[in-house]
């Protein structure tokens, strides 16, 4: 019984840590399709090719957690770390894509 509750402990914190990156993947793509929405409505062609270029690193960030449920147990930190770092990126982008976006909005 021991091995299936270890067993077990993986495949549940993966999940949570896959629930954990969703979450907030979720918020940039709420705020992309704003942006996108907006952008279309202007006819602002590099905001959209902005928007399109976020839109590709946060599919890359999906294929990543879905690779990580058949990553190695050795390797799943190294993967989560480099998950981490493409979420923080892309967060940030997103911060500073809106920025741009409302300041751009006020003119």
């Amino acid at each position: 019984m021991a091995t299936a509750n270890t067993q077990a402990t993986p495949s549940s914190t993966l999940k949570a840590y896959e629930d954990k990156v969703k979450a907030q993947l979720q918020d940039g793509k709420a705020r992309l399709e704003q942006f996108e929405a907006g952008a279309k409505e202007k006819g602002a062609h590099a905001e959209i090719a902005a928007v399109n270029n976020l839109k590709t690193a946060k599919a890359n960030i999906d294929r990543k957690l879905q690779d990580l449920k058949k990553t190695s147990d050795t390797y799943v930190a190294r993967a989560k770390a480099d998950i981490d770092a493409d979420v923080a990126t892309f967060k940030a982008s997103v911060d500073n894509f809106n920025a741009k976006f409302k300041s751009s909005a006020r003119k």
